[in-house]
């Protein structure tokens, strides 16, 4: 299809994924954000058959064919779209003739769960301190007469015999683990602020896989899906190593005694943008996955995840992921989480290092 440049600047600038087809639903052109959608290049896709590349959980064959035949828009709405590459997103679909090319078409993809992500609220922080808010004044002089209790029940433990010695190491232990506890509290006012350099994203996730099999995640099977030619992230390597290190953990953790397999795949998604409450977008390229084939989610707490005190796991804290959320939030980026049994993927999307400030690096 041909296109003036003026159209070229309106279809490139599209927020949302668009493919035009031929007669024979060939895939002609689709724009940057459907690059992007597929993962895919437009000439790695021209001429191939849409049904090919996109598969939609709907009978859309009759009610397409009527649209083509009389030359009218088929709009379908909260249908599951996915791509064979990704997991299906929920989407609505709109179909429409293209004027003066009847035998053409183009399709529109607005994804329900990118769009709901698009407006970007303070959720996140106000959530932490809402619901920690009195536990982080309070934990520090919590921590004070726990240490004394720990100090009490060893002294307790030198005279005593093997029965009791059960009694005052439980003790210890339970006190213990309550400070750790309130150490995670702490830490979401505690955070030091951030230093944002430049940051090689495959270098955090070296650390972390070679952190996991050498520790927590010996039983698991590592593999490497990256983006090589992926542009250096602007944020804090300590920080981001933090949440790798906290997802690669809980992926290990999920998987059975025998193990599993955690893929680290990173890409790049130049259509990605976040919309704030103020209406100001930010772009957010880059893009890290870390998918496990553990059980997934609980369907309880799927929605609720990124809350504190919210865990899938018996005596978790429920404060891991969401300090993971709190960070990824001061790095104006984003996470989300995509679960179902045998395929638990979480996305965290973060803003690249602008052209003059990528001289300096910190990993």
């Amino acid at each position: 299809m041909s296109m003036s440049n003026p159209l070229d600047a309106i279809w490139n600038s599209l927020p949302v994924p668009a493919v035009v087809l031929d007669a024979q639903d060939l895939i002609v052109e689709i724009n940057p954000a459907a690059e992007g959608f597929f993962n895919l290049s437009q000439r790695a896709v021209q001429g191939e058959p849409l049904w090919d590349r996109l598969m939609v959980d709907a009978p859309l064959e009759k009610s397409f064919q009527r649209a083509r035949r009389n030359a009218t828009p088929l709009f379908v709405n909260d249908v599951d779209v996915g791509t064979g590459d990704r997991a299906p997103l929920q989407c609505n679909l709109k179909f429409a003739p293209i004027a003066g090319h009847p035998e053409m078409m183009v399709l529109l993809i607005a994804p329900r769960e990118l769009a709901g992500r698009m407006t970007q609220t303070q959720t996140v922080k106000s959530a932490a301190k809402s619901a920690i808010g009195m536990a982080e004044m309070l934990a520090h002089e919590i921590k004070n007469p726990l240490a004394g209790i720990t100090g009490a029940a060893q002294l307790l433990s030198m005279g005593l015999g093997p029965k009791d010695l059960e009694l005052t190491d439980l003790i210890v232990a339970e006190t213990r683990r309550i400070v750790k506890l309130l150490e995670q509290v702490e830490q979401f006012g505690n955070l030091k602020s951030l230093e944002k350099n430049e940051v090689n994203i495959h270098d955090v996730l070296d650390r972390v896989r070679r952190s996991a099999q050498v520790g927590f995640g010996a039983h698991m099977k590592i593999v490497e899906d990256y983006d090589p030619s992926l542009p250096a992230v602007q944020g804090d390597g300590d920080q981001l190593l933090q949440v790798m290190l906290n997802l690669v953990k809980n992926a290990s953790e999920a998987a059975s005694a025998t193990g599993g397999t955690i893929r680290l795949r990173t890409y790049y998604e130049h259509s990605f943008r976040l919309r704030r409450s103020d209406g100001e977008g930010k772009s957010l390229p880059l893009q890290v996955e870390i998918w496990d084939d553990g059980p997934g989610l609980p369907d309880d707490i799927r929605a609720d995840i990124f809350d504190p005190f919210v865990s899938g796991r018996e005596n978790g804290t429920g404060l891991g992921l969401a300090l993971a959320s709190k960070i990824i939030s001061d790095h104006d980026g984003w996470i989300s989480v995509d679960s179902v049994p045998g395929k638990t993927v979480f996305r965290i999307s973060l803003p690249v290092m602008p052209p003059e400030r990528a001289d300096k690096g910190d990993l």
